[in-house]
C-alpha cells in the first residue's frame, strides 16, 4: 500500500520529525495544495494545525509553488526550489512538480502552525539511530586504530635497512 512520508518542522524548536502514513487514511490531503492549512487529526496528531510547505514526487522531483496542477512540467527557473544558482542571473530549463498533492506524491514537507497539547516528541516515535550506522562506525575505527601499528612497523623496518646499508658502506 502507497506511504507518504511526512517531515514535520517545528519552527519554535527548529526541530524536524519524520513519520509515515498510509495514503488510504490520509486521503482529505489529495488535492490540497501548497500554503493550504489543514487538521492534524488526518494523519494522528490530535490539536495540531499543519501548513504545507512542499514535497517531492516518487522520483525525486520536488513541488513548485508557482506551476498550477499536480502534473510535472519543464520550467524555466531563477531560483529555488528545485534550482540554486550559481551565478548571478544564472537560470535553468528544469523539470519540477506542480502545487498540488497527487498519489504520485512520496513526500510532504509540512510546518506547525498550531500546536496540540503533546510535543511532538511524545506523538511521533523517534528512530533510533541504525545499528548499521554504528557497527560500520567501530569497524572503521578498529581499522584506523590496526593501520597506525602497521604504518609504525614499516619505518620503524625502513629506518632498520637504513642503518644496515649506512654501516655496509662504511
Amino acid at each position: 500500500m502507497p506511504v507518504f512520508k511526512f517531515v514535520i518542522s517545528e519552527p519554535e524548536t527548529r526541530k524536524a520529525f519524520q513519520m509515515e502514513v498510509d495514503q488510504a487514511k490520509s486521503v482529505g490531503l489529495i488535492g490540497k495544495k501548497i500554503d493550504d492549512e489543514f487538521n492534524g487529526d488526518l494523519i494522528g496528531l490530535n490539536g495540531y494545525s499543519l501548513k504545507i510547505t512542499g514535497g517531492t514526487d516518487k522520483d525525486g522531483f520536488p513541488m513548485h509553488p508557482s506551476v498550477k496542477g499536480p502534473g510535472r512540467k519543464k520550467v524555466l527557473l531563477a531560483s529555488a526550489p528545485g534550482f540554486y544558482p550559481k551565478l548571478k542571473g544564472q537560470r535553468k530549463r528544469k523539470t519540477i512538480r506542480g502545487n498540488v498533492i497527487s498519489d504520485a506524491i512520496v513526500q510532504i514537507n509540512v510546518k506547525v502552525v498550531k500546536k496540540g497539547e503533546k510535543p511532538l516528541d511524545q506523538l511521533i516515535p523517534m528512530k533510533p539511530k541504525a545499528k548499521k550506522e554504528e557497527k560500520k562506525s567501530e569497524e572503521v575505527k578498529e581499522e584506523k586504530k590496526e593501520e597506525k601499528p602497521k604504518e609504525e612497523k614499516k619505518v620503524e623496518e625502513k629506518k632498520e635497512e637504513g642503518d644496515k646499508t649506512r654501516e655496509e658502506k662504511k
